[in-house]
């Protein structure tokens, strides 16, 4: 956890918490709002053990995401990938599907497309598992999910274990 963040941790949205599934709008101000967003999404995401966090994850229908990957910060504001490259299927988890873990073909190679949080446009190119990360938090914003990449089959098993554990916390 990185001890210089500061913010208020968010309640993270569980499947099927329908937040998950919402089209998000394009971050359009660069203000203060953002900057405290940004700060409680960095706090939640390091408090949870995560790598990455995507807005919706939190209730909020924007789209902006952060990623750390072995200390290296990533705000990810409007991303959009540009090309992709490559295939390889990892075993990926998420902090809306927690205990469940899928594996999932991604792109071995990225090149995006994004803001940062002052507002100034970046591109990068990336590779391995933080291409992955970045694909997993930018499918996020599309409402795409990680039971999305598995059977039906395993995506029902998977559905009713998580409302049933939801029905359980009520």
């Amino acid at each position: 956890m990185a001890s210089n963040v500061k913010g208020n941790v968010m309640k993270i949205r569980v499947f099927p918490d329908p937040v998950l599934r919402e089209p998000v709008d394009p971050v359009e101000d660069f203000g203060s709002d953002l900057s405290k967003l940004l700060a409680d999404m960095w706090a939640t995401m390091y408090v949870k053990d995560g790598i990455g966090l995507a807005a919706p994850q939190v209730g909020i229908s924007k789209s902006l995401a952060v990623i750390d990957y072995h200390g290296e910060r990533y705000t990810l504001i409007n991303p959009e990938v540009l090309d992709a490259e490559g295939d390889e299927e990892g075993e990926e988890g998420c902090l809306s599907f927690p205990g469940i873990f899928v594996k999932v073909h991604r792109p071995t190679r990225i090149r995006v497309r994004f803001q940062d949080e002052s507002g100034d446009p970046r591109e990068m190119d990336v590779h391995g598992f933080l291409a992955r990360v970045f694909m997993h938090e930018i499918d996020h914003l599309k409402g795409k999910l990680l039971i999305d990449h598995v059977s039906p089959m395993r995506r029902h098993m998977i559905t009713s274990k998580l409302k049933k554990r939801s029905a359980e916390e009520r």
